[in-house]
């Protein structure tokens, strides 16, 4: 057992940046001695953990393993997502009992992977490998980078290690994965090694084109009539550098939206210049309330998000709240002042 100083208790491998690969190695050693293996990530997981999750299961597949990719909460794959090779996903009610491996991407708590905790439970190894500040807080060998820009680019290194091969399917969702959390390569966490891994990608076959306008410049007309509606409830506080705004369940009945669909109204809010901050509150089925939160660099709204119990990067971030929307914006506006 090797322990990497990440707090958080418990047996396992822990690793920070520097000792990534040892991690990694570590988890590729689990995965050799299996013959089948489950991969899994957060609830409504965003374009890096699905993207991670098919492409261990498709390489794993690959090599002869017996391999399931799953999702808890109720996830169903949103249209725009057509262009990867989704064969691997499985219902968690009909995913496979005993998998040898079970490997969670871009979560650092057990209970964001909601029914799959039942699996992590029976699985005889669980790998977790996230990119995201902090400890994780389950899993026998534990891989954390939060010098990665996504748990993508961690995974392309597993598969490496492993020797399986990356098909243009399995560059495909990689790419996804960088891509989405780099914001387009946009966002501080772009680096010059994450630009050559993605130009490495392509090579292997990956088309950031099609990944680009699947995700980013393709919705259903209904979208444009949100996204109006949205921007015009936008309040600006410049007291608190803030910039908010929301929609509701009934919003999206009116149009038939999904909120799978709605991932991007975020960005449009933070284009104001005045606000450092920027947030986005979603209703959700679920009686809780989403908050979405953008940073310029100045306020760290992972810090923000973790005073909630949710999570993120210092410029990109999310929480949970039950209650009422005006204490989503309440936390938010005090946490700046406070300078978290």
């Amino acid at each position: 057992v090797v322990w990497g100083g990440c707090g958080g208790g418990g047996g396992g491998v822990c690793v920070m940046s520097g000792r990534a690969e040892a991690g990694l190695r570590a988890a590729a050693a689990a995965i050799r001695s299996a013959d089948s293996l489950v991969a899994t990530g957060h609830i409504n997981p965003d374009g890096d953990s699905l993207g991670s999750a098919l492409a261990l299961a498709l390489a794993a597949r690959g090599a002869g393993l017996q391999s399931q990719a799953a999702f808890g909460g109720g996830f169903v794959p949103p249209p725009f997502y057509d262009f990867l090779d989704l064969s691997p996903l499985t219902e968690p009610g009909e995913v496979m009992e005993f998998p040898q491996v079970l490997v969670s991407f871009d979560v650092a708590d057990v209970e964001r992977i909601a029914e799959m905790a039942k699996t992590a439970e029976r699985a005889e190894t669980v790998v977790v490998i996230d990119h995201h500040p902090g400890a994780a807080r389950f899993g026998d060998v534990r891989v954390v980078d939060p010098e990665a820009a996504a748990a993508a680019e961690l995974c392309r290194r597993l598969i490496e290690i492993l020797g399986w091969k990356i098909t243009p399917q399995i560059a495909e969702a990689l790419l996804l994965g960088v891509i989405t959390d780099t914001g387009r390569f946009q966002y501080a966490n772009t680096s010059a090694a994450t630009l050559s891994g993605a130009a490495g990608l392509v090579e292997l076959g990956a088309r950031p084109q099609v990944i680009c306008e699947a995700v980013y410049q393709s919705a259903p007309f209904s979208f444009l009539g949100l996204a109006g509606e949205v921007l015009s409830r936008a309040v600006l506080e410049e007291d608190s550098s803030l910039v908010w705004s929301f929609f509701t369940l009934e919003d999206l009945r009116r149009r038939g939206l999904g909120v799978e669909e709605t991932d991007g109204l975020i960005d449009d809010i933070r284009a104001a210049r005045e606000a450092e901050v920027a947030l986005l509150v979603k209703e959700r089925p679920d009686g809780k309330w989403g908050a979405s939160l953008r940073s310029r660099g100045e306020v760290d709204v992972a810090a923000i998000a973790r005073g909630m119990g949710g999570g993120g990067h210092v410029r990109a971030a999310g929480f949970h709240l039950v209650g009422e929307m005006e204490e989503v914006v309440s936390h938010v506006r005090r946490s700046i002042a406070d300078g978290a």
